[in-house]
């Protein structure tokens, strides 16, 4: 553990519309996932997060739970649709649970971490006005980005604007797998780019204000192709590494989209929505980047025949430019968690290293804003939920974190998703990756052995540095 540098957090992370419920108390209404999920058919078992797992009223009980664990931050979401409820004016309620939560967290001695969009966009601002598809969502998102700042900047010192965009664009706009269910690629590359003008316009709007610690959190992967020699599975490699990686990193980082990303589009009768000066403002100086990831993938351009689950949903349909529709995704052969994802730490080593690499100067700090894994728990007969793959799956990828630091990654911190099971998006309450488990019926929490091990290896971590 003496890998790890003094200053290392150690956290968890949540999202608002995945645990709070109370989706329409205290001023609250609709988000695109409330609405989408009353859709026939467009979330598993038809799950909505009416309730989910009730933190809205139970807040006080899990930060005690993190306080037990010892965890140093928590990652935590706030919600658009609770906060600006049709992107209007401000709901004090809503600004007010916020507030206590960061009194709580702060009075237990956990960092909070804030993150201003987890996919709760308000329904109205995609109702009436198109959601992500229209350039002005950017400018309500700096808007609602400052309200949320004028209420606990004085206390929040770390805020990531987005988290995993390509989820929010791709699979909302293009593929239609998530909320709002729109299935039109113009429509995702205008997402995509209108979500990174609103990063940038709220980080020089959050910086204006005072804010100091400003990232991003894209969820980033490796395509590894299946044969490094052969010509067709080198550009399946390239095109998913372009539009699942660099398409998010180089215009924040760099101030441009790649190159041949957007020879592949204009191929396909498509480009981006980009006006002058766009660019510009999209680079915006951050603090860190955090890195989401959960697996990596080995690609291919030819048909497989092989046990090619794919890596994550909507992958075969969420590209907007031609041949993506051919890639596939063999296995190797390796672990696989309860979702079908394959475990391989080592793809997180390199996936950080390779950032370092390929960014230099241009990359800040980074964190593991999410990491983690799903499997069916089972409760055994003393009550608790003995989940010995999901406790291998964390130690190892911290380890494999440590290999990164000591390769020369700047990693500044890790945050295992979840704190506690919840609201699984378009899987509903079937997919479990809390190391918290939640009956959903009674509600009622147990830490897992996941959980348990988790809070020793910080504790050995915090030990180790003195």
């Amino acid at each position: 553990m003496s890998r790890f540098p003094g200053d290392f957090v150690w956290g968890a992370a949540t999202a608002a519309a995945q645990i709070e419920g109370a989706a329409h108390e205290d001023g609250k209404r609709d988000s695109v996932w409330d609405a989408f999920a009353r859709v026939p058919g467009a979330v598993a078992n038809g799950d909505t997060p009416e309730v989910a797992v009730d933190h809205y009223h139970r807040f006080a009980e899990d930060v005690s739970i993190m306080r037990e664990l010892g965890l140093q931050a928590y990652r935590f979401s706030v919600s658009w649709a609770r906060v600006r409820p049709d992107g209007g004016a401000p709901n004090a309620a809503g600004l007010a649970f916020y507030s206590r939560l960061v009194d709580s967290l702060l009075e237990a001695g956990v960092l909070p971490f804030l993150t201003l969009y987890h996919w709760d966009l308000p329904q109205a601002i995609q109702a009436e006005r198109g959601g992500w598809a229209a350039r002005d969502t950017a400018e309500r998102f700096a808007d609602y980005a400052l309200t949320v700042h004028e209420a606990l900047g004085d206390r929040v010192t770390h805020w990531t604007t987005f988290n995993e965009p390509w989820c929010s664009s791709m699979l909302g706009y293009a593929s239609g797998e998530h909320a709002p269910g729109r299935r039109s690629p113009v429509e995702a590359l205008a997402a995509l780019h209108h979500q990174h003008l609103a990063h940038g316009l709220a980080v020089a709007a959050l910086r204006s204000a005072g804010a100091q610690q400003i990232g991003i959190a894209p969820n980033l992967t490796t395509a590894v192709p299946r044969d490094p020699q052969d010509a067709v599975d080198l550009d399946a490699a390239r095109r998913i590494d372009g539009l699942f990686n660099r398409m998010y990193l180089e215009p924040v980082l760099l101030g441009r989209y790649p190159e041949d990303v957007l020879e592949d589009l204009a191929a396909a009768g498509h480009s981006l929505p980009i006006r002058d000066g766009d660019l510009a403002t999209i680079r915006q100086p951050i603090d860190f980047l955090g890195v989401n990831h959960y697996h990596d993938d080995q690609v291919s351009g030819h048909a497989s025949t092989d046990d090619a689950r794919t890596a994550a949903p909507g992958r075969e349909y969420a590209s907007p430019y031609p041949g993506s529709e051919f890639v596939t995704f063999p296995g190797r052969g390796l672990p696989r968690t309860g979702m079908g994802w394959e475990v391989n730490p080592a793809g997180l080593t390199r996936l950080l290293v390779r950032l370092g690499q390929e960014y230099g100067d241009a990359l800040p700090p980074l964190y593991i804003t999410e990491n983690g894994a799903a499997y069916d728990d089972i409760v055994t007969g003393d009550g608790l939920v003995h989940d010995a793959e999901r406790a291998v799956f964390i130690r190892d990828h911290v380890a494999a974190v440590g290999d990164a630091i000591e390769q020369g990654a700047d990693v500044r911190g890790y945050f295992v998703w979840s704190l506690l099971d919840n609201f699984e998006w378009a899987w509903g309450y079937e997919e479990r990756f809390g190391i918290v488990r939640v009956d959903y019926d009674s509600l009622v929490r147990t830490v897992k052995d996941s959980g348990r091990a988790y809070a020793e290896l910080i504790a050995a971590a915090r030990a180790a540095r003195g």
